[in-house]
């Protein structure tokens, strides 16, 4: 009886393997197509990301590309002239900023100083700190604090002449990047004019008018004024905020030059 129950539990074991595996076989090819269809969208979209990336970097290499294109069409003679132009004013400009960066002082902490100093120490000591204070209005002050001795009177117009002095100062370069602005454009104008010319000689030597040799020489042309104007714009620009700089540092030094005016009368009349 046994080895016939165990028979049976074989058979009946067999039975339901048989059965498990073709239950399974039609899951197992689905899942195969799904792992297939799964692959091939991943491949697919795997392709298509990368024909994403190649076409963002063509357009970045292609800008880059198209601007050296451009000015390399644009010929080295008058393109080569207002890349100078434009190197030169921007050199300028950047050096200015950077004086007037460093020119800037906290006027009214340095008035309190030279006040403590003057009702403490004197006007020799109130000479060192302005000596060891950097920018034009410690300066404007030392000037005037120097001519203390001749009168009041001395001193305001000490400090109304050094401050025209460093005004000056501040100012340097300026005429060049007016200068600039002003020829950058007339230059690419130039280079247009110039241009247009050698289009209509290519013209006459053709003997024909052709749109394309038309459009390429007129589109050749019309890149000098382009950079040209580029240029101007860009200096301008600077220009512009180195003078409102300027006015401003010039505003806080008539100011600070008043008080320190009257921190001296005041200073006299203790004395």
């Amino acid at each position: 009886m046994k080895k016939v129950f165990a028979l049976l539990t074989v058979i009946m074991l067999l039975f339901l393997g048989v059965n498990i595996t073709n239950a399974q076989t039609p899951q197992d090819s689905t899942t195969t197509e799904v792992t297939d269809t799964t692959v091939t969208e991943n491949v697919t979209t795997n392709n298509t990301q990368d024909l994403v990336e190649e076409e963002a970097t063509d357009k970045e290499v292609g800008i880059h590309d198209v601007l050296k294109t451009k000015f390399i069409e644009g010929g080295a003679g008058f393109m080569g002239v207002i890349l100078l132009v434009f190197i030169l004013g921007l050199a300028i400009a950047l050096e200015r900023i950077i004086y007037l960066v460093l020119s800037q002082s906290n006027t009214d902490k340095l008035l309190k100083r030279i006040e403590e100093t003057l009702n403490t120490d004197g006007v020799e000591a109130a000479k060192e700190v302005c000596r060891n204070t950097r920018g034009p209005v410690a300066s404007i002050f030392y000037q005037g604090l120097e001519r203390y001795d001749q009168g009041i009177e001395v001193v305001e117009k000490s400090v109304i002449t050094y401050g025209s002095v460093q005004m000056g100062l501040m100012e340097r370069g300026l005429t060049w990047i007016s200068l600039f602005i002003a020829i950058a454009p007339m230059l690419g104008f130039m280079g247009t004019v110039i241009g247009m010319i050698q289009a209509f000689d290519a013209i006459e030597q053709a003997g024909d008018i052709s749109a394309g040799l038309v459009a390429h020489g007129i589109k050749v042309a019309l890149l000098t004024t382009v950079f040209g104007l580029i240029v101007a714009i860009t200096l301008q620009i600077f220009y512009n905020y180195i003078t409102s700089k300027i006015d401003t540092i010039v505003t806080k030094m008539e100011d600070a030059s008043v008080t320190l005016v009257d921190i001296l009368i005041e200073y006299n009349l203790k004395k």
